[in-house]
């Protein structure tokens, strides 16, 4: 079995506030999967399924940096992201279909919000 393993490291302020976030994935002989050395990103989401509790573990961080307009566009990728992911898994067009189109009116609501200042 081959093994890969991702590294998220948080850098927090004096009153436990996300300053920066950096990642990094590897594979089992110590080569970098994505870039060499540390990608920084101003936010992440990542989910577990708990199997024996039946329920989802989040855990969601952002910096003080990310931008109100590019937390948003963040959350409707994350739904688009899980439309796919809902379409390969399950072959739920429907599901999938419903996100998108959910997706579609999270945009016009942001690109609306920018247009109005």
């Amino acid at each position: 079995m081959k093994n890969s393993e991702i590294n998220i490291t948080v850098s927090l302020d004096e009153a436990n506030i996300p300053e920066r976030i950096t990642w990094n994935a590897i594979d089992e002989q110590g080569q970098p999967q994505v870039s060499e050395g540390p990608s920084q990103s101003k936010a992440m989401s990542l989910s577990f399924w708990d199997d024996q509790q039946k329920n989802t573990l989040r855990i969601d961080l952002w910096t003080k940096e990310m931008p109100v307009d590019e937390m948003k566009r963040f959350c409707i990728d994350a739904i688009g992201g899980l439309a796919q992911t809902t379409l390969n898994a399950t072959g739920d067009s429907y599901m999938a279909q419903e996100m998108n189109d959910l997706c579609d009116r999270l945009v016009q609501h942001v690109e609306q919000e920018l247009k109005n200042g």
